[in-house]
């Protein structure tokens, strides 16, 4: 290994950590509710989820598949990865992270206090991956999923957080234990680089399987949620900022340098 390579791994590592730890410190966005109420987030909480639902889209779209697609030799593999990617989230969902949702739903919650824990555990490991991974490709590509699960994340710590708290944390407890799980994104991202480093031929697929997961997060679980709280009086509130979501990384993609 030359030394520019061991320059480049090393450059990707510190990429790495640095936007996993990042995107672990959103899960101190709870830190803005300990001396208040948190009544505020409701207002908002729906176009924060459109403005994600539609960064998830554009970035899995536009940004990791077409890459996947460009970097592999049989593109009908990176597809079938793809629909592993969304195969592999429902079951994930459905049998691990049951509990870990945005849905403001505060019945009988106590039990599920540590699951939706161990669910941010997993979750924010795999995130770390998929940062991983696509700064193994490029910073650019890196960066934009970094803000793709910073969007996501925003408002999935904040219920997380809330949820903590209803189950009987204390709410700086819920925050610190909050981020200590977030933390796992750093742990995700150092195993990925790893992965993508040791075995370079499963790139693509890494990043396949990323573009699943993403498209499965904002079809399978935002979407529906937008469709389920959908105020007909306001049609825009929840319309404008999913646009915003897909042209802010649209206008990343034409303007940042490669």
């Amino acid at each position: 290994m030359g030394t520019a390579e061991v320059a480049t791994n090393m450059s990707v590592l510190i990429y790495t950590i640095i936007a996993s730890f990042i995107t672990s410190l959103v899960s101190l966005i709870g830190i803005v509710f300990l001396f208040g109420n948190t009544s505020s987030y409701g207002a908002n909480s729906k176009s924060m989820v459109s403005f994600a639902a539609g960064v998830l889209l554009a970035t899995a779209f536009i940004n990791i598949l077409s890459e996947a697609l460009y970097d592999s030799s049989s593109k009908d593999a990176i597809l079938f990865v793809v629909l592993i990617g969304i195969i592999f989230s429902f079951f994930l969902e459905r049998f691990v992270l049951w509990y870990h949702h945005h849905h403001n739903d505060m019945h009988n919650i106590k039990p599920s206090a540590y699951l939706v824990l161990i669910g941010d555990m997993i979750h924010n490991f795999i995130d770390g991956i998929a940062i991983a991974a696509t700064f193994s490709v490029s910073i650019p590509l890196g960066i934009v999923t970094t803000i793709a699960i910073i969007s996501h994340e925003l408002p999935q710590e904040i219920a997380d957080f809330m949820i903590l708290v209803r189950s009987g944390f204390t709410r700086q407890k819920a925050l610190m234990y909050n981020f200590l799980s977030a933390l796992t994104a750093i742990l995700g991202g150092i195993v990925g680089i790893f992965l993508v480093h040791t075995y370079s031929y499963i790139l693509p697929s890494a990043l396949a399987l990323t573009a699943g997961i993403f498209i499965y997060i904002a079809a399978a679980d935002l979407i529906p949620e937008l469709h389920e709280n959908h105020d007909k009086s306001k049609p825009l509130n929840q319309a404008v900022p999913f646009i915003l979501g897909i042209a802010l990384i649209v206008f990343i993609t034409q303007f940042m340098p490669e």
